[in-house]
């Protein structure tokens, strides 16, 4: 009988051990697909080089955070251009969008401090309202941006969504993505990669599950959904890095949670092995 008792209390604590690294194994089966290659960094050339992240509002860089850091720590020079202040956001009427917008500057200006974002362009092109700018004056913005800047890769969001379907998102992506494939071939055009955020095909199945915005916005057409990943980068490392810069957006911790799922009830070395992937296509 106590050898019954001693074996089964063993057990027990194997299983408690254990648990963590169960969930960590099936958490990765659930939203990650092993026939996306893996790539130790965005760059392969070790020299330093020039990133542009385009964006439109505060807070989508966190889509990114972890690749952004790992390419500051590898000495790359990054230039985040946020195109709104975000005052489109809902605050349920506590504040006006001029109000939002002062607030959401100084989160963004904390957000890539945490990141270490040598170089914030921050604009105030209204939210929400990219498709009454209209994609020419878009590309105009996206082509100024890269002629005062020189730099050698771009990212930003699809074409075809903009990651859960927000019109600005799309459209922004959509800017970028013509003015690469218009200018990439001509003399004096800098950039020579450019790369958009996506989601592996398991992780859209889990976001449309578990995230309103997905469940809102998403095309029901898979034919129109997100492009299929080229490779996707480990940032796990830099989790706790990429919190607290998702942290310093503090008026849209409830839009983050959406985008980040149970991130506050799992602890992060866990969460982070995880959620811990970014993926990307390569437009070319």
């Amino acid at each position: 009988m106590k050898k019954v008792l001693k074996w089964g209390i063993t057990g027990l604590i194997l299983i408690i051990l254990l648990s963590p690294f169960i969930l960590i194994v099936a958490g990765n089966h659930l939203l990650h697909d092993r026939d996306i290659p893996e790539k130790d960094s965005l760059i392969s050339n070790p020299e330093s080089k020039a990133i542009l992240a385009f964006f439109p509002h505060p807070d989508d860089e966190i889509t990114v955070a972890g690749t952004l850091i790992s390419l500051k720590k590898a000495g790359h020079q990054i230039h985040l251009v946020c195109l709104t202040k975000g005052e489109a956001a809902d605050t349920e009427g506590k504040l006006t969008r001029e109000e939002l917008g002062v607030i959401r500057a100084i989160e963004m200006q904390n957000a890539a401090n945490s990141l270490g974002i040598q170089y914030l362009h921050h604009l105030d092109y209204p939210d929400s309202g990219l498709e009454n700018l209209g994609l020419d004056s878009l590309k105009k913005i996206a082509l100024k941006w890269i002629n005062q800047i020189h730099p050698d890769i771009l990212l930003s969001y699809d074409s075809k969504v903009g990651l859960y379907g927000h019109p600005d998102h799309r459209l922004s992506g959509l800017a970028m993505e013509e003015v690469f494939l218009e200018n990439k071939d001509q003399m004096g055009f800098s950039p020579k990669q450019l790369f958009q955020i996506t989601l592996s095909p398991k992780q859209i199945q889990f976001a449309l599950k578990v995230s309103t915005g997905f469940q809102k916005n998403y095309p029901k057409d898979p034919e129109k959904g997100l492009p299929r990943p080229d490779f996707s980068l480990d940032t796990h490392f830099y989790f706790d890095q990429v919190l607290e810069a998702m942290h310093a957006h503090q008026s849209q911790q409830k839009v983050l949670k959406d985008l980040m799922p149970y991130h506050d009830q799992i602890p992060s070395w866990i969460y982070s092995r995880i959620f811990g992937r970014e993926y990307f296509h390569e437009v070319k």
